[in-house]
């Protein structure tokens, strides 16, 4: 039993590391690709979440929506939304300096936090909505895990590989070099606020995906699961520790920052009750300290990004093999 039981937690980790992984190499189209400072994760990550509830719960008398549609339904409705609500934030955000940026994406995921809070014909406000199928869930709970985690792994390859052929292609070098020099990419032709318009949409649209993939395994959601610290600034976390602008990097971050706060928590849990309230802030201390020794003596992260000169070694390299 003991086994099945690090199994179970080992499934469960996997797939958390795996959405969250997803999220991560949804910023790293936003900041590694285009240097657009979302700091509203948690509101993209809401929108998805709950579209994909709303589209796939039967249907409830006490709220709108409950269509009982199948779960991939729901997971295209969740980026479709999550699209949809960052075109016209990127129209007017995208205008501002960085700093601006940051302010007003968190304006914008706190304006979506509380009206999910507020909007019980809808949302059904601070209760949530549960009862949320998952895919292969009439299996046993174990087989159920294992089977989810499977279809989650296959969604953060097939948007991996789809994103790091992006990296690899003509967009993805533009985008870098409306990044690293706006006025030079401005002057060669580029439309700048259009591309990076585009590089914002993609990039939330992955995070509405991570939120959809992440009601169907909790089988709930509910205001509080749209926490900022666990939402938005633990996946910048990640993205910095793996590497911004490497999204190999991004998902070495994910893994190794949640493992680190999983593990924290395991650890503070079994410290007396008096002092396991108080122990759980040093997860915020080492998850930071990890960050300023990282910004200290590592600053590229782990899997630093590839440069040009890197990308044409290594082409030239496989050519000759």
């Amino acid at each position: 039993m003991e086994f099945l039981g690090l199994v179970n937690y080992g499934v469960f980790m996997a797939t958390f590391i795996a959405i969250y992984a997803l999220l991560a190499l949804g910023l790293n189209i936003q900041w590694g690709y285009a240097g657009l400072f979302n700091a509203g994760i948690a509101g993209f990550f809401a929108v998805g979440a709950y579209t994909s509830a709303i589209l796939s719960t039967p249907d409830d008398p006490g709220r709108i929506g409950g269509f009982d549609l199948h779960f991939l339904l729901g997971w295209i409705g969740a980026m479709l939304a999550a699209a949809l609500v960052a075109w016209p934030i990127g129209k007017i955000c995208l205008r501002f300096r960085s700093d601006y940026l940051a302010i007003a994406s968190i304006g914008v995921a706190e304006i979506i936090r509380l009206v999910i809070k507020s909007e019980p014909g809808l949302t059904n406000s601070a209760r949530g909505i549960s009862g949320v199928p998952r895919p292969m869930g009439d299996l046993g709970y174990m087989e159920s895990q294992i089977a989810y985690l499977i279809m989650v792994l296959a969604v953060l390859l097939v948007a991996y590989l789809l994103v790091e052929r992006q990296f690899n292609a003509p967009w993805g070098r533009m985008m870098r070099a409306i990044r690293d020099n706006e006025g030079a990419a401005n002057a060669m032709g580029k439309d700048v606020e259009f591309r990076r318009l585009e590089a914002f949409i993609f990039g939330s649209a992955l995070m509405g995906l991570g939120g959809a993939l992440f009601v169907h395994f909790n089988r709930s959601i509910t205001p509080e699961a749209i926490d900022p610290m666990v939402a938005t600034f633990l996946v910048w976390i990640m993205l910095i520790l793996g590497g911004s602008g490497n999204n190999r990097g991004a998902i070495l971050g994910a893994a190794v920052v949640w493992i680190i706060w999983s593990v924290s928590e395991i650890a503070t849990d079994q410290l007396p009750a008096e002092y396991a309230i108080k122990a759980k802030y040093i997860r915020l201390f080492l998850i930071g300290l990890m960050l300023q020794l990282v910004l200290r003596f590592r600053p590229e992260g782990l899997l630093p990004e590839p440069l040009r000169g890197d990308l044409r070694t290594a082409k030239s390299g496989s050519d000759r093999k």
